[in-house]
Formats: C-alpha cells, structure tokens, sequence
C-alpha cells in the first residue's frame, strides 16, 4: 500500500511540473511575439495623421523661401530654369548653342556702320568711349557669327564688363596701361597684337582675323573675326570652351494682354547726336526695334534690323577724359544704393538697381523692392551712361 500511495503522489507531482512548464513556455512565446508585432507596427509606413508629410515638405519649402528672402535673393515673379542658356534663356538644341561666353570688342563710329554679326549676339554692352564716341562690348554663347566687326581695341572698363561672364575675351589690342589690368583680370583673351612693353604676359595669340578694305579705306574700320575661327583658337591654345557667368535670369513673356505701352526708348551717349541710341517697341513681336542716330540700325550682310527682347540702362559714374588720348574712366562695380538702373520688357519699364561685388563677380539687377529681376528669353542690350538725365521714354 505504502508503494502504491508513493507512485500516485509521485504522477500527480509529474502532472502539475508539466502543467507548470506549459504555462511558462506558453507565456514566454506571448510575451516575444507580442514585442516583434509591437516593432513592426511602430515602423510601419502610413500610421502618421493625413496631410502630416505634405505640411513637412510645405514647411520646409517655405523655409526655404525665407531663407533666400533673408539672403536678399527672393526673385521678383515666375524664373524659367533648366536646359537653357544662361545668356539668352533659350533651351538649348540644335540650333541653341551652350558654349562659354566670347566677348567681342566692336566699333560704332559711322564709318563703321553698319556692323557685322550684332544680330547673333545675346547680350551686348554699350559705353562711350574717348570724344564721345560709343564701343560695344559684344557676348556671344547661343549662336555663332561668321563675320563680326569692326573689331577695335580694349579699354579697362570694357575689359571689366567683359570679364563679368568669365569669357574668351577678343580684341585687336589695346595701350600699355591696359593691357596690365587686362592682364590682373585673368582673362582668357585673344588678339593680334601684344603688349610689347613687358609690363604684361599678353602676347599675340591670334591670327584668325582679318582686314576687309572693301568696307573701308581707314584701316581703323576694317577688321573682323568670325566666332567660329575664335573658338578654334582658343581650343588650340588651351581655354576652356565650356563654362561662364550670366547677370541674367529668365521668365516667360507677358501675354499680350498685360504688355504696355512704353515705346521710344532713347538714350543720348554724348554731346554728338551720331550716337544716340533709340528703340521702339513692337506689341504684337515683344521686342524692341534698335534705331542709331535717327535710322534702323542694321546686319550689313542680311540687311535684318537688330531687334532685342530687353533693354537695360545702368547709371554709373563716368569721368574723363584722363589723359592726353582721351581715355574714359566708368566705375563698373559698386553696391546697389549707389547703382540706378531701368528695365524695359514687355512694353514697360521697372525701375530698379544694379550692383556687382567685384570685377570678378556679374552684375546683379533688381526691382526697386529690391527682387531679383527676370527678363524675357532672347537679346538683351545694355547701355551705360553717367545719368538718368540722358534717358528718356
């Protein structure tokens, strides 16, 4: 009896042990399943509130925003980006080039009008020059021009705007004082004639050019460059045919029906009527037809009228003559308090400023709320003149 009482104690012990240690592993199973659902949950997509993301990215863009109107870089409308080009904001194609800005000096005195190959240019910079006389600086990048010219020698200040594109800069010499500045500029340049005084490293580096006396009989108004032949040199000589700076950005143009009515656009250079400068503006194209001293100026190979989708006029400082030859000093650099611009587009004109850190730097254009400004894709032209008093629309 003792025995068999043992042996029934001895099964119910075994029973509970085991009832025991079923629980045990029952709970343990519970508790580590539990936890692993409980991680994935937490880091399952979609759990946050609706709209919670998208007011995140709003958030963010609107930072964004602040941040630029902080730094002074809030854009006054709607700013074209992307495959453009960043001197015409055109797309660029088959046809819309993207190479680096090439800077042509080209001569404006009546016998050498009119010139060759302005209407292939995207942006260019007019300036009077000693005894009243103008001289454009010329940029090309979108198209290339076969025949350009006259092309006549540098200035400093000419040298300074040119550099505000980080260009292939090409003249047909200079004087010795320039060539130096040309020199500390750094630019990539291109001419015939070298300095011979030593005081620079600019040596004769080209030889693409050529004289036509066919257009005239002073060898002053005879000679010319093709951009094509240019860009061939520089490549041979080593300068980078990519790259460069813009002092543009770009919007779409107004429909018609918001452009305006402001037309006869002149600007009076100098005390000689041969280099006032006029545009009138087309409604129906957007652009403005250029005039030089009372008639169309035009393309002397086609014929064609030059014609631009912007006109710019800068205010600045301009002294001189300095010396006996008559050479001009223009202040190029400067902050905006002291940099009075006008922009003509779409029929109207904003008043507005430029201002540029250094001669190394672009310009920078803004209205006079102090926005960015955007300017409609094409040519632009850029007269700079000592006040506002020589403008009139």
């Amino acid at each position: 009896m003792d025995f068999k009482k043992n042996k029934s104690h001895s099964g119910l012990f075994l029973l509970r042990l085991f009832v025991v240690l079923s629980v045990i592993a029952l709970i343990s199973i519970l508790v580590f399943t539990g936890c692993e659902f409980g991680q994935v949950t937490e880091e399952e997509p979609g759990t946050s509130e609706p709209g919670g993301e998208e007011e995140t990215v709003e958030e963010e863009a609107a930072e964004e925003e602040t941040v630029e109107e902080e730094n002074g870089n809030e854009v006054g409308g709607t700013e074209i980006t992307g495959n453009i080009n960043i001197l015409s904001g055109l797309e660029i194609s088959d046809t819309v080039l993207d190479s680096r800005p090439l800077a042509i000096m080209v001569e404006n005195t009546p016998d050498a009008r009119p010139q060759s190959g302005l209407i292939y240019a995207d942006i260019i910079f007019e300036v009077v020059d000693e005894y009243g006389v103008t001289r454009y600086v010329v940029v090309y990048s979108s198209y290339d021009a076969e025949i350009v010219g006259p092309v006549r020698s540098a200035r400093i200040y000419y040298a300074e705007i040119a550099r505000s594109f980080d260009p292939i800069y090409a003249f047909w010499g200079t004087y010795t004082e320039a060539y130096k500045a040309i020199d500390d500029l750094g630019l990539d340049v291109l001419t015939p004639l070298g300095d011979q005084s030593g005081n620079s490293s600019i040596a004769a580096n080209s030889n693409s050019g050529w004289r036509d006396y066919n257009r005239s009989a002073i060898t002053e108004h005879t000679a010319f460059m093709s951009t094509i032949a240019l860009k061939e040199e520089a490549g041979n000589i080593g300068y980078s045919l990519e790259g460069g700076q813009s002092p543009l950005r770009f919007k779409l143009d107004a429909d018609i029906s918001d452009r305006g009515d402001t037309s006869n656009i002149a600007i009076d250079f100098s005390d000689q009527s041969a280099y006032e400068t006029y545009f009138e503006y087309n409604e129906e194209e957007n652009v403005y037809y250029k005039y030089q001293a009372g008639i169309q100026h035009t393309d002397y190979e086609t014929g064609q009228q030059i014609t631009v989708s912007n006109v710019i006029v800068m205010i600045t400082n301009i002294e001189g003559p300095i010396d006996a030859s008559g050479h001009m000093v223009v202040r190029t650099t400067g902050a905006r308090d002291i940099g009075k611009a006008f922009f003509f587009m779409d029929g109207k004109v904003v008043e507005g400023t430029w201002e540029r850190a250094s001669a190394f730097d672009p310009f920078l254009y803004r209205d006079d709320e102090g926005r960015i400004m955007l300017f409609n894709t094409g040519s632009t032209w850029v007269a700079i003149t000592q006040d506002s008093g020589r403008l009139t629309y």
